[in-house]
């Protein structure tokens, strides 16, 4: 997307993939039979198009970009709107000319991308010009449990003839696999909140919020973020944990940004993080830690979050954030860390 770490290039490309075969596989549910492969190539390219408000970070600010992101492209409103474009667009070229059915294709290509996204942590403006954003961080931006089988079926299907009734139901099948996979996504989710909700109470620990997600590529190991009074508490745990969950504490240190709280881009990072959020400070430089997403490493007392932020201040009014760079040998580290402790602790 529009990150900078070169580490992050897999990850981009995967939830790309992901959204072609999602796309690609709704394509060919609603037109396969009458076009053929081509129902899953122009699906395919719908299923990215939302996505193309990442260019919004080279027009914009930092704050902007992110508030734009998943945005109006991910609504059902620019579902509604620009489906019948692409239809039209399509219809006139195309041998295929029924325009109804081009715009159907393009419908359900863009409305199953947010309704995919609204399952991870980043979430979704499914509803805009609504300020609410779904979130249900149930599933990692990438997840090869979900995109790997999914992917399978749809080449099976692909090398089917069009009017084979062995092509439409090994893309059904992958449709009904991944939904499947995304269902139970809920459960793993509710299992492992009521572990952390348990280390918790044994832990005699007052919080104010709990929030989940599961770890990069896996529904296995979880995430938890513990809102207390003047910190957070961030801990890990795996299906296969044999002792208790640990906690590490971040202060949240709110009050280092003083008068900055009252700035307006301050405000939107603020909404944008969901509250979710710490202040650190190095040599006189503010940086904002958005917590949603977690550390680089595994390591206890780390301090390198996955998206921090340097606050550059001109005036009060003047302020930048500009994202901090990471790099392939974080990445690394982080999947070392991610696989050991998925094992359990």
């Amino acid at each position: 997307m529009w990150f900078k770490a070169e580490w992050l290039t897999f990850e981009n490309y995967m939830d790309s993939l992901t959204q072609i075969v999602l796309g690609a596989a709704v394509g060919e549910a609603v037109l396969g039979k009458k076009v053929g492969n081509k129902a899953m190539l122009y699906g395919a390219i719908a299923g990215t198009i939302p996505d193309l408000d990442v260019f919004a970070s080279f027009f914009t600010d930092t704050v902007s970009a992110l508030s734009i992101h998943r945005g109006f492209t991910h609504s059902i409103v620019f579902s509604i709107f620009f489906a019948p474009v692409f239809g039209w667009l399509v219809s006139r070229y195309e041998k295929f000319k029924d325009f109804k059915s081009w715009s159907w294709l393009f419908f359900w290509a863009f409305v199953t991308h947010p309704i995919l996204d609204a399952h991870t942590t980043w979430g979704t403006q499914l509803f805009w010009p609504m300020d609410m954003r779904l979130a249900f961080k149930t599933i990692f931006v990438i997840d090869p449990l979900y995109t790997l089988p999914f992917l399978f079926f749809l080449i099976l299907a692909m090398r089917q003839k069009r009017t084979s009734n062995k092509r439409r139901l090994y893309n059904n099948f992958g449709l009904l696999l991944s939904s499947f996979y995304l269902l139970l996504t809920f459960l793993f989710k509710g299992i492992a909140f009521k572990q952390f909700e348990k280390a918790l109470q044994n832990q005699h620990v007052e919080y104010l919020q709990l929030d989940t997600r599961p770890s990069p590529l896996n529904t296995i190991l979880w995430s938890a973020n513990v809102e207390i009074e003047d910190a957070y508490l961030l801990g890990n745990y795996s299906f296969f944990d044999s002792q208790p969950i640990s906690f590490e504490t971040y202060p949240k240190r709110h009050y280092l940004l003083g008068n900055l709280i009252k700035n307006e881009k301050v405000q939107r990072m603020i909404a944008i993080s969901e509250g979710w959020y710490t202040i650190s400070e190095k040599e006189g430089v503010l940086y904002f830690n958005d917590l949603r997403f977690g550390l680089l490493s595994l390591k206890p007392k780390a301090d390198n979050f996955v998206f921090q932020y340097k606050i550059e201040v001109d005036t009060i009014e003047n302020v930048k954030f500009i994202e901090m760079p990471k790099n392939n040998r974080d990445g690394k580290r982080l999947l070392a860390d991610l696989w050991t402790r998925l094992k359990g602790n």
